[in-house]
């Protein structure tokens, strides 16, 4: 069993930068690829970044790609996305999620396969 839980969300203009993070009970952390997911109102969830449980292999999904960095701290049990350069289309309910998988598997990235989900923080970003 994993918890997860997401801190660092708040209200930035456009152009800032924001932190996020995710820290994990249990001991499996360590052993899982740790994922990054994102809801706006209205919209369906979508897949923001991952990273392989020994942070050599990150995915990032187009619209945040060399603008958020993804990291793991698997000493801390916690997991980060950097995000800078922020954009109003980046207000969304960012969640952590986790599932019993080493590396990222690229090819199923839906949010219905993952076990393990933090309850979000609220990022908004003003224009």
């Amino acid at each position: 069993q994993v918890q997860l839980v997401e801190s660092g969300g708040g209200l930035v203009q456009a152009g800032g930068s924001l932190r996020l993070s995710c820290a994990a009970s249990g001991r499996t952390f360590s052993s899982y690829a740790m994922h990054w997911f994102r809801q706006a109102p209205g919209k369906a969830r979508e897949f923001v970044a991952a990273i392989s449980w020994d942070a050599k292999s990150t995915y990032y999904a187009d619209s945040v790609k060399g603008r958020f960095t993804i990291s793991r701290d698997n000493a801390k049990n916690t997991m980060y996305l950097q995000m800078n350069s922020l954009k109003p289309e980046d207000t969304a309910l960012y969640y952590c999620a986790a599932r019993t998988l080493k590396y990222i598997n690229i090819v199923d990235l839906s949010p219905s396969s993952y076990a393990y989900w933090g309850q979000g923080t609220h990022v908004t970003v003003s224009s």
